[in-house]
């Protein structure tokens, strides 16, 4: 692991990049909680990747520096903190090390390089109308008919798939065997005839999730990863990092600051919502609980650098990381008071003639809305809850 010296020496170094490349429109939207749009995020993501900031974790041959788990988590954090978009973990961070780890020579030729470049876009067809949380329970077929699989079925609450190049998708095909033995791993290009993606418009205004139809689809063989019907082992490697990453840090530390700085803004009953005592309690309280969780966070963290093999208490990351995200969207929204109730879609879109606080107004609610996905996806709080008591406790 990194000495705490080089570390921070390291953090630097990653301020002095986002303050220096990061283009103020981009900036200015995140920082307000807006939506960007697909060629703005791909446009940053191409300036990361022109200055090796994209894949750092992966292996140096495929366009990676080799980071340790420390210095990506410490890389993702600062970009939060300073107004950086999120990226595309299920491009970067889960189908990018799945080719790197299970994929054939042709298959990483092919598609690490688009990946790495920052202008291929991957979504995860994982879970279906009945198959959420019970993912092995999937009934996306797919059938083999010569050098090609013929796949049908659908995909929902997939993330971002109006952007999508790609997808990496589960699929059943042996219907015979136990749930869990009886799934492989498909890459399926979303131009494909037969795909009919479906976006599904949330209360928060935004379009986040879609419905995926897959009718007849014809896939490659050479798009299998893996062996057919081996899929499942390959999905949950996908969770080794990200179990890490859920504790979402960074994306707290951004909202503090919003909360912060929407108190010292607002006027009310004469005075600044910073110095009302409700406030007060309230932040003290959400930053005393961010502390806990970086400090439990990096000490996971040092498991992992150490070799350690991490286990079911991971889980408690994820469950508070994701919970107290909810929280401060709450006191923001709280801290605004009625300002936070309309909607404003061209505010939310990036457009309209708002400034300062009352962009941040226009976006309060929605972003509150959003953030109770952040208790479900990735495994619902209830399901933590379960995992915990089970696997660490015992009972």
């Amino acid at each position: 692991m990194p000495a705490t010296s080089d570390l921070t020496d390291f953090r630097q170094r990653v301020r002095d990049f986002v303050r220096t490349h990061l283009p103020d429109d981009i900036r200015d939207s995140v920082r307000r909680g807006q939506q960007l749009s697909r060629e703005r995020t791909i446009a940053w993501n191409e300036i990361l990747a022109a200055h090796g900031y994209l894949v750092p974790h992966w292996p140096p041959e495929w366009g990676g520096q080799g980071w340790e788990v420390s210095q990506q988590l410490a890389f993702d954090e600062e970009m939060c903190v300073h107004d950086a978009p999120e990226l595309n973990s299920v491009t970067f961070d889960m189908i990018g090390p799945v080719l790197v780890r299970y994929g054939s020579d042709a298959q990483r030729q092919r598609f690490l390089p688009s990946i790495a470049s920052g202008c291929q876009w991957w979504c995860q067809g994982y879970s279906e109308p009945n198959a959420g949380s019970d993912l092995a329970s999937l009934a996306t077929r797919a059938e083999r008919r010569g050098d090609h699989y013929v796949v049908s079925g659908s995909k929902i609450w997939t993330s971002y798939a109006q952007y999508a190049d790609w997808m990496f998708c589960l699929v059943r095909t042996d219907a015979q065997a136990k749930p869990q033995e009886g799934i492989s791993f498909l890459l399926i290009d979303m131009a494909s005839p037969g795909i009919t993606v479906r976006p599904i418009v949330g209360i928060h205004g935004w379009v986040v999730f879609n419905e995926v139809f897959l009718d007849s689809v014809e896939v490659p063989a050479s798009n299998l990863i893996g062996e057919e019907n081996r899929g499942w082992s390959i999905a949950k490697s996908l969770l080794e990092f990200e179990r890490l990453k859920l504790a979402r840090v960074g994306e707290n530390k951004r909202r503090r600051a919003r909360a912060r700085s929407v108190a010292l803004q607002r006027v009310a009953a004469g005075g600044r919502v910073a110095d009302e005592p409700w406030f007060r309690a309230r932040f003290a309280e959400l930053d005393m609980r961010l502390a806990a969780l970086e400090a439990n966070a990096g000490r996971f963290i040092a498991r992992a650098q150490a070799g350690e093999t991490i286990g079911a208490e991971v889980s408690m990351l994820k469950l508070r990381g994701s919970q107290l995200i909810q929280l401060w969207e709450e006191l923001i929204v709280d801290a605004l008071g009625e300002d936070a109730l309309p909607l404003n879609t061209a505010v939310l879109e990036g457009g309209g003639a708002a400034r300062g606080l009352e962009v941040i107004a226009g976006t309060a609610s929605s972003r509150r809305f959003l953030s109770r996905g952040y208790t479900i996806a990735g495994g619902s709080s209830e399901i933590q809850h379960n995992i915990l008591a089970k696997q660490v406790l015992g009972l």
